[in-house]
């Protein structure tokens, strides 16, 4: 893992902005580098501390690219791909649940960090049918709200922020997600209860 961190970042600082979109754009569609992304955006921060905003900025827009490359896919025929790989009725509950819950199902996941299996509720949103512009804002929301967290860790606490990542990373994405579950139902209720009222 050092010896592909070290590549990637090398890789990376060559090409700058441009090098991190690259990482993420195929970190979050056809390949995976768990926590790669995270871990070169702590250790450029460190570097040049000025162009957080900037890495953290070109790293969401790799990562929402590359994701919506994999909901095309799953759009274009996606669902033949699920059904081989998952039972019939998971499938299916799956699909009930992204119709049901649109950009929640997708923006939760897109908070939680690797091991969370991203990409197969990537291709189900493209599946589900899912429209482009609410998969979009809720992957965007979720990316940035990940790689932005990152990169003020990084200005806090140096490259000591990647092991802190690494080891708390799962329970701060748990605690967003459920945050951001609660503040969505939160809504709801008063919506719901101004329009009684």
């Amino acid at each position: 893992m050092r010896r592909l961190l070290a590549w990637i970042q090398g890789f990376a600082e060559s090409l700058g902005g441009p090098g991190l979109f690259i990482i993420a754009f195929l970190d979050s569609s056809f390949l995976s580098f768990p926590e790669v992304c995270d871990a070169l955006i702590v250790l450029l921060t460190v570097q040049h501390r000025e162009r957080m905003v900037f890495y953290a900025l070109v790293t969401t827009l790799g990562s929402v690219a590359g994701c919506y490359s994999l909901y095309l896919v799953g759009k274009k025929g996606g669902e033949a791909f699920l059904r081989k790989r998952f039972h019939a009725r998971h499938v299916d509950r799956a699909m009930a649940v992204f119709r049901r819950h649109g950009m929640l199902s997708i923006l939760v996941p897109s908070l939680l960090p690797p091991p969370m299996p991203f990409k197969i509720f990537v291709l189900a949103a493209g599946v589900s049918g899912m429209p482009a512009f609410d998969f979009l804002v809720a992957v965007g929301l979720g990316r940035a709200i990940r790689f932005f967290g990152v990169g003020l860790l990084a200005l806090w606490k140096g490259q000591a922020a990647i092991s802190w990542v690494h080891e708390n990373a799962a329970k701060v994405g748990v605690a967003l997600a459920i945050a951001v579950v609660a503040v969505v139902v939160f809504s709801l209720w008063r919506r719901k209860t101004r329009s009684v009222a």
